[in-house]
């Protein structure tokens, strides 16, 4: 018999470790980010995370000015969202890919300056719509712009104005997403030159590094189950999935049951557990949803049952996350899978994907919340480029823990 052979992996360059970082931060705000908009409903949800995606390349762009860390940082990032809540996750895979690509090639044709870098910016939130009507057509067929002509020409007569052009509707709409993205361009190029000329420590991050870099050491006792990966791969977004349109019920039974099977596999998981910050994060959580999601009760009760039940969804949620891409991340890293995908070339992506992955729950944890990033983009985005400087130096420091 064959003994199986160990293909012997290439250390990771500079790129590829901070397309990793970046990535990761990048599938983090996919996740917090697009997770409060879903839970508020809000509309136009993925031209804001466009935006959001396009300040936060544009501005690590600018600390870390590499060719081609864009492009595998959206790789990743896109990889990532795989494991997605969506029942469909080839559009919004495309999606990310697509912002990524239009701002790489932005700025390697164009250079790196304000005129390249709106038009990057222009494309990459444009492109959010466009994706939009190319997922319209393809779903509906061309009918669906037959249908759209006919109510735009009947509105059009109801207000008397019979002689305007229904394209010019769609046009008006690029012009709108146009300026989005060049506003959100010159907000990532300033946070970006920002973070050049700031010297400003940050002990609470750099007190963690240790901590970090014991989160992407394996347990040697470990063992692995390529059975147990495609499991963590159907059940993370069935589990999502579950979470986002079923009652809470169902959900919390599903989440337990996962916790629990996990807990008893991967021990180090509980680790995360063990942190009273966790606990009162989600307590916190809890209450500020009871007092606050539909405004303060003015019939003088304090608490609110939808706010208390949005709050035990969102705490699940993110105990699930926690778990859930931890354990992962440990499967991803059997040595079965890896020597696989070595001898086919993937070796870069691998060791990146595996990084970002086992780094992502705690850098969802280190994240400024979504009120931040709202009300004041600036000083979230800053904080995600301080950190990121911390998690380079823990994926330089521990990638042969990957590999």
């Amino acid at each position: 018999m064959n003994q199986h052979k160990r293909v012997t992996p290439v250390r990771l360059k500079p790129v590829w470790l901070k397309a990793a970082v970046l990535g990761g931060l990048w599938a983090s705000i996919e996740i917090i980010i697009g997770s409060f908009f879903h839970n508020l409903r809000l509309p136009f949800a993925g031209t804001m995370l466009a935006a959001n995606a396009t300040v936060l390349m544009i501005a690590f762009y600018q600390m870390w000015p590499e060719k081609g860390l864009i492009w595998r940082a959206g790789l990743i990032a896109a990889l990532m969202k795989s494991i997605s809540p969506s029942a469909v996750i080839l559009g919004p895979m495309i999606g990310i890919m697509s912002e990524a690509l239009l701002i790489e090639i932005c700025i390697r044709a164009f250079g790196n300056n304000l005129v390249s870098l709106s038009l990057a910016g222009a494309l990459s939130v444009s492109s959010a719509l466009i994706h939009k009507i190319g997922s319209l057509l393809i779903l509906y067929g061309f009918n669906i712009v037959k249908l759209y002509v006919d109510i735009f020409k009947y509105l059009a007569k109801q207000v008397r104005i019979e002689s305007i052009d229904p394209w010019l509707l769609v046009f008006i709409a690029l012009g709108v997403y146009s300026v989005l993205g060049i506003g959100s361009a010159f907000l990532g190029w300033k946070i970006g030159r920002r973070s050049l000329s700031s010297t400003s420590k940050h002990p609470e991050i750099e007190n963690k590094q240790q901590e970090r870099e014991d989160i992407l050491a394996v347990d040697p006792k470990q063992r692995f189950s390529i059975l147990l990966f495609f499991t963590h791969l159907i059940l993370i977004p069935s589990g999502l999935l579950l979470l986002n349109y079923m009652k809470l019920l169902p959900g919390a039974v599903f989440v337990v049951m996962y916790v629990a099977f996990c807990i008893l596999i991967y021990k180090r998981s509980l680790r995360r557990l063990r942190k009273p910050t966790f606990w009162w994060q989600l307590a916190l959580l809890t209450l500020l949803a009871s007092i606050f999601w539909n405004g303060v009760n003015s019939e003088g009760s304090l608490f609110e049952t939808e706010g208390l039940i949005i709050g035990l969804e969102m705490n699940i949620r993110a105990l699930f996350v926690v778990i859930a891409f931890s354990s992962f991340g440990v499967e991803l890293r059997n040595p079965v899978i890896r020597d696989f995908l070595f001898s086919k070339g993937f070796d870069k992506i691998y060791t990146a994907l595996g990084l970002s992955f086992t780094a992502l729950p705690a850098m969802i944890e280190a994240m400024p919340g979504p009120k931040k990033f709202l009300l004041h983009p600036v000083e979230g985005f800053s904080a995600m480029m301080v950190d990121a400087q911390h998690w380079l130096k823990v994926f330089t420091a521990r990638q042969d823990d990957v590999i």
